[in-house]
C-alpha cells in the first residue's frame, strides 16, 4: 500500500467534501501523520478521482492494523477512525457559533448544518445504517414502519474478550453525559473524539443537543440535561419539550417514560428524543373528543392506536403545560382494577410517554398512558409484550416504537429467511419459537414463492401490532372504550 498516495487522496476528498481548506491542508497532514505514527511523507498528485471519503478512512485503518499501531479489534479500529474525522470538524466553540449564526437566518437551516457536518465526520455511522432493513406496511391503525437493526456489528469474541479485562471506570459517568464530546473511548466505551453537542438553555437550565449516531429515523436528535440525574416525569418535562419544539419548530420531541418496564433502555440521565421525521402516531384518526372541566379551551382527543394516547392542543404553551400535568397527576394515582389497572403496591406503576409538536400556530402534546405493573400470568408486564409475541420483540417498547416504528432485532433477518423457506416446503432451520406463528399464518393463505416475501412483511407488522396492543392499558375495543371514557370522565 502507497500510504502517502492514499493520505494525499484522502485529504483530496475531504477537500471535495467542504471539510479541509487549503490553508489547513499541511497542518492537518502533520496531525494525520503523527495519529499513523508516520515521519516521512512522500509528496504526490491526488487522483483524478480520489474515491470515496470512507473507503479511503478503511484503507488508513487497514494500514494502521497492517503497521501494529493498532490491533484488528473493532473498538481500537473505531477509536482511530474518529481521531482522523476529528481532525476534520470544527472546535466545539466554533461549531456552536456557527450554528446560532445559521440558527438566525432559520432554525431548519442550523439544524441542516449541524447534521451535515455530523455525517461528513463519520460521527453518524451512515454506511453501517444503509445495512438496516426497513419497510412501511398498511394496518388497520395506518402505515407502520418496521426496521430490522442491522447497523451494529456482532462483537467478536477477542472484543468481548478485551471488555472483561478492561477495568470499568466512572468517566465519562454515562454514554449521554456531556463528558463523552471528544473523549477517545475505550473496549467498553464508544469513541467520541469527533463528537459535538450544541449548547442550549431550557428554562434557565443548560441543556445539549446532539444527534445519535445510529440513527432509527430522520435527524434522530437527543436533548439532554447537562446534569448527571435520571430520567423523571414532572411539570418541567412538559414544560421543556414544548421549549424545544418552540425552539425547533420542524421538530418533534418526546421523553421515555420514568419507570422500568415501559421505559427506554437509559433511565439515569434525563434525556428526550426528537428529529425530523412523521410518525404513523402522528397521522392516527380520532377516536373519540371530551371535554376537559377546567381546561374547556384545550382541544382535547383520544386518538384510534393500539396505545392509549390523549392528544391535546393549543396555541398557548402555559395553558397546554397546566393540562399536561393535570392528566399526568390523575393518572399518576388512577384505578381501574376491572382493566387490570392499579396505581400503586410497593412501588408507583402508572406514568406517561409524552410527546411534543408545533402544528402552524398550536402546540400539541401526546400523552401516552403506561402501567408497568406485572402479574404471575405476565411476569415481564401486564402492558409489555406478551410470550407468544416475544418471538418478534420481547425489549420494553419505548418512544420511539409507541409511534409506530418497530427497532426489531438482527437475528431477525435470517430466523424470517428460515420461515419463508418452511412455508415453502423447502429445508428449513426454523426456530421453535417461531413455529406456531409460522402456521398460523400459512393457514390463512396461500403462499407463493412470488408472494412469500409480502406475506412475511405483512406477517411481522402484525405482529409487532400485537406488541403494541399488548402495551395499551386500555384496548381498542367496545370495553376497553367504555374503560377509556371513565379515565377521561375524570379530567
Amino acid at each position: 500500500m502507497d500510504i502517502s498516495q492514499v493520505i494525499t487522496d484522502f485529504l483530496a476528498a475531504n477537500k471535495q467534501a467542504g471539510n479541509l481548506t487549503e490553508a489547513d491542508e499541511i497542518y492537518i497532514r502533520n496531525r494525520l501523520l503523527a495519529l499513523l505514527a508516520l515521519s516521512d511523507y512522500e509528496n504526490c498528485m491526488p487522483a483524478e478521482e480520489p474515491g470515496p471519503l470512507l473507503q479511503l478512512l478503511d484503507k488508513l485503518i487497514e494500514f494502521a492494523v497492517q503497521s501494529g499501531i493498532i490491533s484488528a479489534i473493532d473498538s481500537e479500529k473505531e477509536q482511530l477512525e474518529s481521531a482522523i474525522m476529528d481532525l476534520f470538524v470544527p472546535l466545539p466553540s466554533e461549531l456552536n457559533q456557527e450554528f446560532q449564526r445559521r440558527y438566525a437566518q432559520s432554525p431548519q437551516q442550523a439544524t441542516d448544518y449541524f447534521h451535515e457536518w455530523s455525517k461528513a465526520s463519520n460521527y453518524i455511522k451512515t454506511r453501517e445504517l444503509a445495512r438496516n432493513i426497513r419497510y412501511q406496511t398498511a394496518t388497520n391503525y395506518g402505515d407502520l414502519e418496521i426496521t430490522i437493526n442491522l447497523a451494529k456489528s456482532e462483537k467478536d469474541p477477542k472484543q468481548i474478550a478485551l471488555e472483561k479485562n478492561t477495568p470499568t471506570g466512572n468517566y465519562p459517568t454515562c454514554l449521554l453525559c456531556m463528558e463523552n464530546e471528544g473523549y477517545l473511548g475505550n473496549s467498553k466505551h464508544p469513541a467520541r473524539t469527533n463528537h459535538r453537542i450544541i449548547q442550549l438553555e431550557l428554562a434557565g437550565e443548560p441543556w445539549g443537543f446532539q444527534f445519535s449516531p445510529y440513527a432509527y429515523y430522520e435527524e434522530h436528535s437527543i436533548f439532554l440535561a447537562k446534569e448527571h440525574r435520571p430520567m423523571q416525569i414532572n411539570r418541567k418535562t412538559f414544560a421543556n419539550l414544548l421549549g424545544i419544539v418552540e425552539q425547533f419548530p420542524h421538530y418533534f420531541v418526546g421523553s421515555n417514560a420514568d419507570l422500568p418496564i415501559v421505559g427506554g433502555s437509559i433511565l439515569t440521565h434525563d434525556h428526550y428524543q426528537g428529529g425530523a421525521h412523521n410518525f404513523p402516531m402522528e397521522q392516527a384518526e380520532v377516536w373519540y373528543s371530551f371535554v376537559m372541566t377546567d381546561f374547556p379551551e384545550i382541544e382535547a382527543e383520544v386518538l384510534h392506536w393500539p396505545l392509549s394516547v390523549i392528544r391535546l392542543r393549543h396555541k398557548k404553551k402555559d395553558i397546554l403545560i397546566d393540562a399536561a400535568v393535570h392528566v399526568f397527576n390523575t393518572w399518576k394515582s388512577y384505578n381501574d382494577e376491572s382493566a387490570s389497572i392499579i396505581a400503586e403496591t410497593d412501588q408507583p406503576h402508572n406514568t406517561v410517554t409524552p410527546i411534543a409538536r408545533q402544528k402552524a400556530d398550536d402546540y400539541e402534546l401526546d400523552i401516552v398512558l403506561r402501567n408497568n405493573r406485572t402479574s404471575a400470568e405476565f411476569p415481564d408486564g401486564i402492558f409489555h409484550p406478551h410470550p407468544n409475541v416475544q418471538h418478534i420483540k420481547k425489549e420494553n417498547i419505548g418512544l420511539i416504537e409507541v409511534m409506530g416504528l418497530a427497532i426489531l432485532p438482527a437475528r431477525l433477518k435470517e430466523e424470517l429467511e428460515e420461515v419463508r423457506a418452511y412455508w415453502l416446503n423447502k429445508p428449513s432451520n426454523i426456530k421453535a419459537i417461531h413455529l406456531d406463528w409460522a402456521d398460523t399464518v400459512k393457514a390463512k393463505q396461500t403462499i407463493t414463492e412470488a408472494n412469500s416475501q409480502d406475506v412475511l412483511k405483512q406477517a411481522v407488522a402484525e405482529r409487532f401490532l400485537e406488541v403494541l396492543t399488548d402495551a395499551g392499558v386500555f384496548k381498542q375495543t367496545t370495553a376497553g372504550k367504555v374503560a377509556f371514557q371513565r379515565f377521561t370522565t375524570t379530567l
